[in-house]
């Protein structure tokens, strides 16, 4: 029976972005086991963890300890990952691996290469883009050129990587896939009480829902939208955000400082996005850096106007003025007239759901899962040459 490697520095980004691989892998007749470091949850709890391990164990999947680090400073807990990763694919001689996230690829492809083993590598969102400090470049774009030529296929998950990539990296294949895909299915029969989900959370009945979803940290970038909460001085107006993150303590002392506790609701990690979508009136998505965020792609699923900030992945589906706005992430002014021009438009909110959904169709898992399929049998093809890279 052929085997695959599904690995990824955290256990949420395969729990949440590659389950849907997993499953076409074994439908192709694959044996599927996964490496990643199960005792950092990243965004998600130990109770998340729990029932991934668990739902892992009743598919069969067999699953791997690899002490991955995020941060890349921590030489030590590199070269332990390495060592356990080689290992692995030693012992169990994979047919191919699929990787996922910069340290993770960096390691991975290196073992691959070491033991002669077909790689795809996923990028995410590559952390040097346009606009990007010059320590990102310097840190990460150096790796990543070198692993580039260890790798089988290169995937990007948006428009500007993929160009970049053709340009500039060695892969045998580059190819673009937009995103892991939505469940367009999910959100077609959503029946959410709007003013119980209002009651639960202390929200009045007839106040107006602006939803933001992401870790708690500086790149998720919450803190404009309280500042633009502030700025527009509406008390009908309430900013929920699902995420934890380190940055909790400060967004709770932001809102305090600026007078907007009592709209401001962090609501930690919920596993029910899409029933919260439901519940809301519009979507906001701040953050500095992305690569083709899903939680924009659940909102606007959902049929929520939204309103994002200007950069990479975000570009990919909000098209300015037409499905919502796109904002400079620092100007917490344009993002409170933004607010403004969509909450008091009904037409304009019809008008932008209606633009998503002709959009949407593009990044269903349908559409994913079989570009997919054709990247997982083109390994077992693959005759060694570099053919042409695909275009958008």
């Amino acid at each position: 029976m052929k085997k695959m490697l599904m690995v990824a520095s955290v256990t949420s980004m395969i729990g949440q972005f590659n389950m849907s691989n997993i499953e076409l892998l074994q439908s192709m007749g694959y044996e599927v086991q996964v490496a990643c470091n199960f005792e950092n949850q990243s965004v998600w709890t130990d109770e998340n963890r729990i029932m991934f391990q668990d739902i892992l164990k009743q598919q069969g999947i067999q699953s791997h300890q690899i002490c991955f680090s995020r941060w890349i400073g921590n030489i030590k807990d590199h070269c332990k990952a390495f060592r356990q990763l080689l290992n692995l694919l030693r012992t169990e001689k994979f047919d191919f691996i699929h990787c996922h996230t910069p340290i993770c690829g960096i390691l991975s492809r290196l073992a691959a290469f070491i033991t002669k083993t077909k790689v795809i590598y996923t990028a995410h969102g590559f952390h040097f883009y346009h606009g990007a400090p010059l320590r990102n470049w310097l840190l990460y774009f150096p790796f990543e050129w070198l692993c580039s030529w260890m790798t089988d296929v290169l995937i990007t998950i948006n428009k500007e990587d993929y160009k970049f990539a053709r340009s500039h990296m060695h892969a045998k294949k580059v190819r673009y896939v937009p995103g892991t895909g939505i469940d367009l299915i999910k959100f077609s029969h959503l029946d959410v009480d709007k003013e119980e989900f209002r009651r639960r959370l202390g929200i009045p009945a007839k106040a107006k829902i602006i939803l933001s979803v992401g870790e708690l940290n500086k790149n998720k970038n919450h803190a404009v939208i309280i500042r633009a909460l502030s700025e527009l001085k509406d008390a009908n107006l309430y900013y929920i955000i699902c995420g934890q993150g380190k940055w909790k303590n400060y967004l709770e002392n932001l809102a305090g400082r600026l007078g907007v506790s009592k709209q401001v609701k962090l609501l930690g990690f919920k596993n029910h996005i899409n029933e919260i979508c439901s519940a809301s009136d519009l979507f906001v998505f701040p953050s500095y850096r992305e690569g083709l965020p899903v939680a924009l792609l659940e909102a606007m699923a959902n049929g929520l106007p939204c309103i994002v900030s200007d950069i990479r992945g975000n570009r990919d589906l909000i098209h300015n003025g037409k499905n919502g706005f796109l904002v400079a992430p620092g100007n917490s002014s344009e993002f409170a007239i933004a607010i403004t021009n969509i909450m008091s438009s009904i037409s304009l909110q019809k008008h932008m759901i209606e633009e998503s959904k002709k959009i949407i169709v593009k990044f269903s898992l349908d559409e994913i899962e079989k570009q997919m399929k054709e990247i997982y049998y083109s390994l077992d093809n693959d005759n060694g040459e570099k053919p042409a890279k695909n275009s958008l």
